[in-house]
């Protein structure tokens, strides 16, 4: 049976208690390896992906950020690469798609765990056809995970997480991911902490104290793998998280980001 993460945006995994007051997060220090979250963290959201907009300020300070950081910087997304890298004309920066189903290393190298065929185009099936018959619903057919988004039909939430949950029980392999206003089906085994993972191996970011900002639910794997590696775990905007960190919104992502650097990450802030 796939595994199903609760639409509940008060819900994660294992969220800290609610009277706990999470503070802002310290400044970035130069022995950080950081990674961001797009939507909902670097962009605010908008009814469609395609509709999606990033502050110019903050484009033209992530390649300063990434020298600044000895080139340890990732953007960390939900999104497919290609989809993601039209938001930053003119760079290319390393990069987990799709929740780490698809990953470019920092040497520009592609790695892709691709889906099951079969299952896939039979999950691609079932998503039109809910679509067709609930025109306001919007598929998302990333390649390796396909989303349903129905912020332009709230109503449809129940239905729709219902509907996906009793239809792909037979579909090994995969789990339910829901996040805001959509429900998307994944590969299992491939989240944002997975890729995390994978880039604190390898050269820039290995060595180094690793930072991860994200808003959703879809953020709280990444956020458990960078807690357990010691780093520092920031959720932007409100909700129960286990992120010891919080900013209030994209706005506030910004200012940090353009704030001086220390030189070293403090033990504290550890």
């Amino acid at each position: 049976m796939p595994e199903f993460i609760s639409s509940d945006p008060d819900d994660s995994p294992t969220p800290r208690p609610a009277r706990f007051v999470r503070p802002p997060p310290p400044a970035l220090a130069r022995d950080c390896a950081l990674f961001l979250d797009i939507d909902g963290t670097l962009a605010e959201l908008a009814q469609t992906p395609d509709a999606v907009r990033i502050d110019e300020t903050v484009a033209q300070a992530l390649p300063r950020l990434a020298r600044e950081l000895g080139g340890a910087l990732a953007l960390v997304t939900g999104r497919a690469i290609t989809s993601a890298d039209l938001l930053f004309p003119g760079l290319k920066l390393a990069m987990a798609g799709q929740h780490g189903c698809e990953r470019r290393d920092a040497s520009g190298a592609i790695h892709f765990h691709a889906p099951r065929k079969e299952t896939y185009a039979k999950l691609c099936k079932l998503f039109r056809s809910l679509a067709k018959r609930h025109p306001e619903l919007l598929i998302e057919d990333k390649g390796a995970a396909i989303a349903l988004h129905y912020r332009a039909a709230p109503h449809l939430a129940s239905h729709v997480h219902q509907t996906l949950r009793r239809s792909i029980s037979d579909a090994t392999g995969y789990t339910l991911q829901a996040g805001k206003m959509l429900l998307e089906v994944r590969p299992e085994g491939r989240d944002k902490g997975a890729a995390i993972d994978d880039f604190m191996g390898e050269s820039p970011f290995a060595g180094r104290v690793p930072v991860f900002v994200g808003d959703d639910l879809t953020d709280e794997h990444g956020f458990a793998t960078v807690e357990r590696l010691g780093g520092w775990t920031i959720k932007v905007g409100v909700g129960r998280t286990m992120a010891r960190y919080r900013l209030p919104n994209v706005g506030a992502v910004s200012s940090w980001l353009m704030a001086p650097m220390e030189d070293e990450a403090t033990e504290a802030s550890r």
